[in-house]
C-alpha cells in the first residue's frame, strides 16, 4: 500500500501511477491515517450462459417428464 501525506496529493502523476498499478493509497496527516484511495476494480467479463432449453430439447425431445407426479406418488409409499 502506498503512503502519502496531504502535501503529496499534489503529485497527481505519482497518484495516477499507483492507482493504475492497482495499489491502494493511504493518506496520512501527521502519521494519523485519515483516508484511503482505492483503485477501480475491473469488471469481470460477462459470461454468457448456455441455452439450457435447447440442450434439454436436444436430450429429451418433446417428451414431458412427469417427475413431480412420480415424486408425489412415491411420497405416500412410506
Amino acid at each position: 500500500m502506498a503512503v502519502t501525506n496531504m502535501r503529496g496529493l499534489r503529485d497527481t502523476r505519482q497518484i495516477k501511477a499507483w492507482l493504475r498499478a492497482g495499489e491502494a493509497i493511504e493518506i496520512r496527516d501527521r502519521n494519523e491515517v485519515i483516508g484511503r484511495i482505492l483503485p477501480e476494480r475491473k469488471k469481470a467479463a460477462k459470461k454468457e450462459l448456455p441455452d439450457f432449453a435447447a440442450r434439454r430439447k436436444e436430450i429429451f425431445g418433446d417428451r414431458i417428464l412427469p417427475a413431480v407426479d412420480d415424486f408425489l406418488e412415491d411420497r405416500h409409499r412410506w
